[in-house]
């Protein structure tokens, strides 16, 4: 009985790791690696196949051409590899990344994942918002709050725009969108890209954000309809498995779009009781962006530096 049951927990633990493989394995025919990068590369397990995240109360069922990164690993890429703050980086359920970049690349782009439990989102304000005047609102509290930003010593942020307009993908229960940003006063600025991918559960929003640049949206763009089909929750947990009286999210789609913008553009979309948990998240996402901008207009990790470890 005892060798039997042993062997149970072999098995159990022999296929919890079975899609964790190293670098080596992840990209096998790569022989460009830097040796600042390896030892960097050698901290990560890069996974594939059902990822479960029992606080979501779901699962992401990751396929060859993406691999998943646990929050330590996703901890790695964003803080040692990328140079952001380590609390900018801190709360996430991990990363994911196409799989022909290692995230050592200078061209790499990757999705934080998260789960916020606000509860049920209605979705019944999709079609019916006006995404153009939303815009100039988001605009609009955007630059007051950059006073504020630039006292406290960080850069101003504009909004040039929608890179990708809102659009809600009713079969998947996911609102995606895009927006371009600029920050500092650089006569040439670098345009940076903030795409963001929220798939709608019965007690919450599943977060995908994007960290890239804004040459890369068509290549994301691409991706959008595998990743809003990624996350699979558990059995009663599903959008559609709604029964009233749950607990009602304090903000609609229109809310997940301006959250990050501010808490000030809450009263200009007529948002009363959105969650404050809610802002704060969307406010350290653009602490992560603006990592990525340092990243791609700075140069930080490419071939001719030495990547921060």
């Amino acid at each position: 009985m005892k060798r039997y049951f042993a062997a149970a927990i072999f098995f159990v633990l022999f296929t919890s790791q079975a899609g964790a493989r190293p670098y080596q394995d992840m990209f096998p025919n790569r022989t460009d690696f830097t040796d600042a990068e390896k030892p960097l590369l050698e901290k990560l397990n890069f996974q594939q196949g059902v990822i479960k995240l029992p606080d979501a109360k779901a699962t992401l069922n990751v396929p060859a051409d993406f691999y998943y990164l646990s929050p330590a690993d996703a901890m790695t890429v964003l803080v040692d590899i990328w140079g952001n703050p380590r609390a900018a980086a801190e709360g996430t359920m991990g990363m994911i990344f196409p799989a022909k970049y290692a995230p050592t690349d200078i061209e790499a782009w990757g999705s934080t994942v998260e789960y916020s439990a606000d509860g049920y989102v209605s979705d019944a304000d999709a079609a019916t918002t006006n995404y153009d005047e939303l815009l100039q609102n988001i605009k609009d509290s955007i630059r007051e709050n950059n006073v504020e930003r630039e006292k406290q010593g960080f850069p101003k942020i504009t909004l040039v725009g929608w890179a990708s307009a809102p659009h809600y993908d009713t079969s998947a229960h996911a609102m995606h969108w895009a927006r371009d940003l600029m920050f500092g006063d650089d006569t040439k600025p670098q345009h940076t890209l903030n795409y963001s991918v929220r798939v709608l559960g019965r007690e919450g929003v599943f977060q995908f954000n994007f960290i890239a640049g804004l040459d890369q949206l068509k290549e994301i763009e691409g991706v959008i309809p595998t990743v809003t089909k990624l996350v699979h929750f558990d059995k009663g947990m599903a959008y559609t498995d709604y029964v009233e009286g749950d607990k009602i999210a304090a903000y609609g789609m229109a809310g997940m779009i301006a959250a990050g913008a501010g808490a000030k553009i809450a009263a200009k979309v007529g948002l009363l009781a959105l969650a404050l948990a809610f802002f704060k998240k969307a406010g350290i996402l653009v602490v992560i962006a603006f990592g990525a901008v340092l990243r791609f207009a700075k140069g930080l990790f490419n071939r001719n530096k030495t990547p921060t470890a």
